[in-house]
């Protein structure tokens, strides 16, 4: 059978997310396993090209795992006629800039989220995906997690019924960096440098949304700056000037024309008191589920227990243990590796990624609603976006 190559172009790649997800758990198992197998049995094998501002870090890491090209110049590296795929892991300040260049270069591209920050950037970025007919995907990793495959599962099954709402929460404690080292870098906490929860987070709630159960069509959220000072990287105190928590409410539609009210509250200021770093939990007329990134529990209704309200007395039951795991029922693979295997297929055969610029950009807008809803204080629509 037929092997054919693709070469990658992996800027970001000394980032904590395009090194340890991207490169180590995705790109480097699928080379080494030999590439991936299409249906009709030919092989596409992937040839990383490692891309960072520090030469150093960048030669170090292309020894270490055995990559044979590495370099600090991305515009050699997009202008370069043997790269295939340009990925990028980078500020998002750069972002748009950088998938702009390698589109109208001729090249597929892959990228983390948020595509821009600015909703205009956004679809002009779908734009142009759609002009050059270029392959392009965004990461949409959640989706391809364990605990949201069995939950999406259930909704297909027609586990809940008729859903009536969504519980999430997100979020850990990220240290100031005075005492103790941050966790994330310090550009995550300035707005000037594309910082802010809203911004991070409120693109991978709308595919999730979107993913699990419907259409948004409102947004009211409340963002807040629990932490106004940090420390850097150099152990430099700073001003954070962007949000460290964001509060929303989404308004939403499933595909029957079913109203769902979805809650979904993100800190970094906040100290974990559940069984994962984010859950979800769908609520329905027939069931319930709670789902996290790999684990996934449910309670049918005629195995609802009928709790009573009584302040005077302690509660006796162990709510937790009456919930069921719901099993994987097939080898789920790590969720960043499983999106990237499927967008090199799409590449390879010349198709559309499912989850596009076009997915994206509704990501940015409702980052960007978001915060404006915030700032306004009201609830605002959120319009279909149109190409």
């Amino acid at each position: 059978m037929a092997t054919r190559t693709l070469r990658i172009a992996m800027n970001g790649i000394t980032g904590r997310m395009g090194y340890r997800q991207h490169l180590v758990r995705s790109i480097l198992p699928i080379r080494d396993q030999g590439g991936i197998t299409l249906p009709d049995g030919t092989t596409v094998q992937v040839e990383p090209v490692l891309i960072g501002r520090n030469a150093e870090k960048v030669e170090a890491l292309a020894k270490q795992h055995g990559v044979e090209h590495w370099t600090t110049d991305l515009d050699a590296a997009i202008a370069d006629e043997a790269t295939d795929i340009v990925f990028d892991a980078s500020m998002t300040s750069l972002r748009a800039d950088t998938l702009t260049r390698a589109m109208k270069a001729g090249k597929h591209v892959y990228t983390e989220k948020p595509t821009a920050e600015t909703l205009h950037e956004a679809v002009e970025l779908a734009r142009l995906r759609e002009e050059t007919g270029v392959t392009a995907g965004v990461v949409h990793d959640k989706l391809y997690l364990p605990g949201l495959v069995k939950l999406r599962r259930l909704v297909d099954e027609g586990f809940f019924g008729r859903i009536l709402s969504l519980r999430g929460e997100f979020g850990y404690w990220v240290f100031e960096g005075e005492h103790q080292p941050a966790q994330r870098p310090s550009w995550n906490y300035r707005k000037q440098d594309g910082g802010g929860m809203t911004v991070d987070m409120f693109c991978h709630w709308n595919y999730v949304l979107e993913g699990v159960i419907g259409t948004v069509r409102t947004v009211s959220a409340q963002t807040a700056t629990h932490i106004p000072v940090r420390w850097d990287e150099r152990g430099e105190p700073y001003d954070a000037t962007a949000d460290d928590a964001a509060y929303g409410i989404f308004g939403m539609e499933t595909p029957a024309g079913d109203p769902v009210v979805a809650q979904i509250n993100s800190s970094w200021a906040v100290r974990v008191h559940r069984d994962e770093l984010v859950e979800f939990q769908v609520d329905g007329t027939h069931g319930s589920a709670v789902a996290g990134l790999f684990s996934c529990v449910a309670q049918q209704r005629a195995h609802t227990p009928k709790p009573v309200w009584n302040p005077d007395l302690p509660t006796t039951e162990r709510f937790r243990e009456q919930w069921l795991d719901v099993p994987a029922n097939a080898e789920l693979p790590n969720g960043f590796r499983a999106q990237w295997e499927e967008f090199l297929a799409d590449v390879a055969l010349g198709r559309p990624h499912r989850f596009d610029l076009l997915s994206a950009a509704r990501g940015v807008q409702l980052a960007e609603l978001g915060l404006r809803s915030s700032d306004e204080g009201r609830r605002l629509d959120v319009p279909a976006i149109a190409l």
